[in-house]
């Protein structure tokens, strides 16, 4: 099996703007998947969940390593 990856885009009536050109002959499964306009603004927000917010609490540096590089075997 080879996979192809072809996005298809469609006019106000849901009929397809350009037809793919597909081998001769074959089987074709196909599975659509519709994509999100990112353009509408449609923008979601991931949220914890109301059990778990504001409970977290950051302490210490996030960027500092936790070990000195002398420790790290990919440098020496």
């Amino acid at each position: 099996m080879q996979a192809e990856k072809i996005l298809l885009e469609t006019d106000q009536n849901g009929c397809l703007l350009q037809q793919p050109q597909l081998p001769p002959n074959v089987r074709i499964e196909a599975i659509f998947l519709l994509l999100e306009d990112k353009a509408k603004g449609s923008k979601t927000t991931r949220k914890p969940s109301k059990k778990i917010m504001g409970k977290g609490k950051i302490i210490g540096d996030l960027k500092a390593s936790v070990v000195p590089p002398e420790d790290w075997k990919a440098l020496q």
